[in-house]
C-alpha cells in the first residue's frame, strides 16, 4: 500500500478504512467471505494488462499464450472440482453467467419459471426490475405459506400449466436443502431447460454437503466467491451436448475480454478448494450455522422454516415490531454486518424489509467456531430486544471488536 499512499492517499485511505471495518466487525452478510492471501495476489497481478478476448487457442490477440494456460488450468480445475463435463470461467458475475444461459436456450419473450424474489430468489431469475423480467415472461413458484420450504408437486402443477421453456431453480436466501433432480424431472417433464444457480451453497455442493446438481441439471451456474472463498465472478458448467452454445453466449454473444486477473485468481480458488482442508471448512460453515440458528432461536427470535440446511438463516422480524432495515442499522452501530432482507409473505418495500439475512462463511474463514456463533448469537439477540438502546450497543461493539482481534484477517 506504501507506493498507492504516495500516488493516490485518498484511495489509500479509503482501502485502509475498509480494511479496518472487515477487521474490527463480524462480516454475517451470506453473499460475502474473505479470501486468501493467494487469491488477493493473483487479482492483484500483472495479468490484467492484457486482452484476451476469445478462448485459449482461439484468441484475437497475440500474446496470450500465458493466459491460455490460466485459463485452461481454471476450467480443468473447475470440472474436477464439480464433476463437470464443460466448464466456462468468463461470466464476470453470477448475473452474467445466467444471463448466458438464458441466452443461449431461450428467445426474447420466451416464458421461464422461477422462484420469487420475496420468497428467496434472486434479481436475475426473472425480477421485473431485472433483463430477465424485460425480456422474458416470467411465471412464478414460492415456498408452501406454512412450512415455508419448497414444494416440489406445486412447482410440477405450475409448470404443467405454463409450460416454461427453462425453470430455474437456486436461490439466494432459502436456508433448506434444494432437490435439484426433481427440478429437472420437472423440466423434462414439460419439454424444458433446467439451470440451477447455486452461487450461495457451491462449496457446499463441490464438497459433498449438499445434494450436486453438476450433471443432474441441464445448466449450472455459481458465483466463484461466497462458500468458495474465491474472487468475484462468475462460472457455468453443463454436459459437452451443450458446451458450444454456452461458450457463444458468454463469448462474443454477451462480453467481450475476459478479466484475465480474476480468471488467475478463481484457478486459485479452485485449486484451494480441491484440498481436504476445504471440506473441513465448508462443514464447520455448517457446523456454526446450525449453532447460530439455534443461539438466535434461544432469544426467541422466528427463523424462517424453523432453522438452517445450509450457511444462512433468514430473521422474521415481523413479531417484534421493528423493520429490517431498522435492525441491519442498530447491528451496524456494533460493528456486526448483516443485511436487511424479504421474507415470505413479506409486506414490506426491499428496501425496508420484514426480515434479516444472516451467514456464516466469512465468520468461518477467520477461524471462529461453535463457541463464537453462540456469544454472536446472544449479541444480536440482545440488540434486537431494544434497537435503540445505545449504551448497550456501545458496549456489544466493543466485545465485538474485542473478540475479532482474535481471528485476525490475515493472520500471516
Amino acid at each position: 500500500m506504501s507506493y498507492l499512499a504516495s500516488t493516490d492517499p485518498e484511495i489509500a485511505d479509503i482501502i485502509r478504512k475498509e480494511m479496518e471495518r472487515q477487521r474490527d466487525g463480524l462480516e454475517l452478510i451470506a453473499s460475502e467471505n474473505v479470501v486468501s492471501r493467494a487469491v488477493l495476489e493473483a487479482m492483484g497481478s500483472i495479468m490484467t494488462n492484457k486482452y484476451a478476448e476469445g478462448y485459449p487457442g482461439k484468441r484475437y490477440y497475440g500474446g496470450c499464450e500465458f493466459h491460455d494456460m490460466a485459463e485452461n488450468l481454471a476450467r480443468d480445475r473447475l470440472r474436477k472440482l464439480f464433476g463437470a463435463e464443460h466448464a466456462n470461467v468468463q461470466p464476470h458475475s453470477g448475473t452474467q453467467a445466467n444471463m448466458a444461459v438464458y441466452f443461449a436456450t431461450m428467445k426474447l419473450g420466451d416464458l421461464m419459471l422461477s422462484m420469487k424474489l420475496s420468497q428467496g430468489g434472486h434479481l436475475s431469475h426473472g425480477s421485473p426490475v431485472s433483463f430477465t423480467g424485460q425480456f422474458y415472461r416470467v411465471a412464478q413458484y414460492g415456498v408452501d405459506p406454512k412450512t415455508e420450504v419448497l414444494d416440489y408437486g406445486v412447482v410440477e402443477e405450475i409448470a404443467r400449466k405454463e409450460r416454461p421453456s427453462m425453470i430455474v431453480c437456486g436461490a439466494s436466501a432459502y436456508p433448506r436443502t434444494i432437490d435439484f433432480r426433481a427440478f429437472q424431472e420437472i423440466a423434462d417433464s414439460v419439454d424444458a431447460f433446467c439451470m440451477a444457480d447455486i452461487a450461495h451453497i457451491a462449496g457446499l455442493v463441490a464438497t459433498g454437503l449438499h445434494p450436486t446438481s453438476v450433471g443432474v441439471t441441464d445448466f449450472t451456474t455459481t458465483t466463484t466467491h461466497k462458500t468458495l472463498r474465491g474472487p468475484r465472478g462468475g462460472a457455468i458448467m453443463c454436459g459437452k451436448e451443450n458446451a458450444a452454445i454456452i461458450d457463444k453466449a458468454v463469448f462474443p454473444g454477451m462480453q467481450g475480454g475476459p478479466l484475465m486477473h480474476t480468471i488467475a485468481a478463481k484457478a486459485v480458488c479452485f485449486g484451494e478448494a480441491l484440498r481436504p482442508s476445504f471440506r473441513e471448512y465448508n462443514k464447520q460453515i455448517i457446523r456454526n450455522a446450525k449453532v447460530l440458528a439455534e443461539s438466535l432461536m434461544d432469544h426467541d427470535l422466528r427463523l424462517v422454516s424453523g432453522g438452517t440446511d445450509n450457511h444462512l438463516m433468514l430473521i422474521d422480524l415481523t413479531d417484534r415490531g421493528i423493520t429490517g432495515l431498522e435492525a441491519e442499522q442498530a447491528l451496524g452501530r456494533a460493528h456486526i454486518t448483516v443485511n436487511k432482507n424479504t421474507i415470505p409473505n413479506e409486506q414490506r418495500s426491499p428496501f425496508i424489509t420484514s426480515g434479516l439475512r444472516v451467514g456464516t462463511p466469512a465468520v468461518t474463514s477467520r477461524g471462529m467456531k461453535e463457541g463464537e456463533m453462540r456469544q454472536i448469537g446472544e449479541w444480536i439477540g440482545t440488540i434486537l430486544k431494544d434497537i435503540h438502546n445505545e449504551q448497550a450497543i456501545r458496549t456489544i461493539g466493543e466485545e465485538v471488536k474485542s473478540m475479532a482481534a482474535k481471528f485476525p484477517l490475515y493472520p500471516d
